[in-house]
């Protein structure tokens, strides 16, 4: 008997050979599979694993202590990032130029 996570496999063997996807690896679609299902039940595992710890240390991050640089250009809205600055460079000591 197949469970859930077999079945998807299986279907995403079938779509990973109908787009060609193994060509650029040159790697067997069922491979290519088996290992996108594995990294699935990893993340799941390591989910699960960070939820236990917040939750058995009362543990949380507030928004204000992820840094800048750890959120991706891709999840900040265009409506969230401010108009540019003037460019400013450096010409001497203490003198700058627009």
């Amino acid at each position: 008997m197949m469970d859930r996570i077999d079945t998807f496999r299986r279907e995403l063997e079938k779509l990973i050979n109908k787009y060609s996807m193994e060509n650029g690896s040159d790697t067997p679609d069922f491979i290519l599979a088996k290992y996108l299902t594995d990294c699935l039940q990893a993340f799941d595992t390591a989910i699960s694993h960070r939820g236990r710890w917040f939750s058995s240390t009362r543990h949380s991050i507030p928004p204000s202590a992820i840094p800048p640089s750890a959120i991706p250009p891709s999840a900040i809205p265009p409506s969230a990032i401010p108009p540019s600055e003037p460019i400013t460079r450096a010409i001497g000591e203490g003198e700058f130029e627009e």
